[in-house]
């Protein structure tokens, strides 16, 4: 499946953005759909996950309460609304689509994004 992230971008700490994950190929019907960030010079980091059927969501702690991830079957496309962000938010944000349900590991991921930058001013 291929996936296009997009909806990154410029914000002052405390503001909100939306990111998108429009998938094109195939249904995501089945897979279990993650996002995940990097920071420069850290590890790709899980932020949050959705199963497409039944709707579970799993958050980090660190994003807990102020993200939120959702899907919409019609569209095929998996949203992250990320709200009162802090400039620890910085970092490359990634879609994933991975088989393996409820994964925070980045190697079960057998499908990515190309990533969509958010900058947290402060």
């Amino acid at each position: 499946v291929q996936l296009q992230a997009s909806g990154g971008g410029l914000v002052q700490a405390g503001g909100s953005l939306r990111l998108s994950c429009a998938a094109s190929g195939r249904t995501l019907s089945g897979y279990y759909m993650g996002w995940f960030r990097q920071a420069p010079g850290k590890e790709r980091e899980f932020v949050a996950g959705i199963g497409w059927g039944v709707g579970s969501t799993y958050y980090a702690d660190s994003v807990k309460g102020r993200f939120t991830i959702s899907r919409d079957n019609a569209k095929n496309t998996v949203y992250l609304q990320m709200n009162s962000l802090k400039p620890e938010d910085t970092a490359v944000y990634y879609c994933a689509a991975s088989t393996v349900w409820g994964s925070r590991r980045p190697s079960d991921y057998r499908d990515w994004g190309q990533g969509t930058q958010v900058t947290v001013s402060s």
